[in-house]
């Protein structure tokens, strides 16, 4: 779960052709733990995903549900990632 929720914030980030340094500087969170939650290394608390997502410019909502075969559109999203795991 942590694993998908780290491709998609990945594949938003390329998509926006940001690095992991601008990303850190749009959001607060240091670049070592940007890449340990895109890599699925690291817990990532609700703040910090809200942080991640307001600097990718998309809704919390959009990186949980996303399918990382398919882009972030609504129309192409998955069925999501299960919220209580990350509890």
């Amino acid at each position: 779960m942590l694993n998908d929720l780290g491709l998609a914030i990945r594949k938003q980030r390329n998509f926006l052709k940001l690095t992991l340094a601008d990303l850190s500087v749009k959001c607060g969170l240091s670049k070592p733990a940007l890449s340990e939650i895109e890599n699925g290394k690291r817990d990532i608390r609700i703040t910090s995903l809200l942080r991640i997502s307001s600097g990718l410019g998309v809704k919390m909502e959009e990186l949980l549900r996303k399918d990382v075969s398919k882009g972030l559109s609504e129309d192409e999203a998955g069925d999501g990632i299960d919220l209580s795991e990350m509890m």
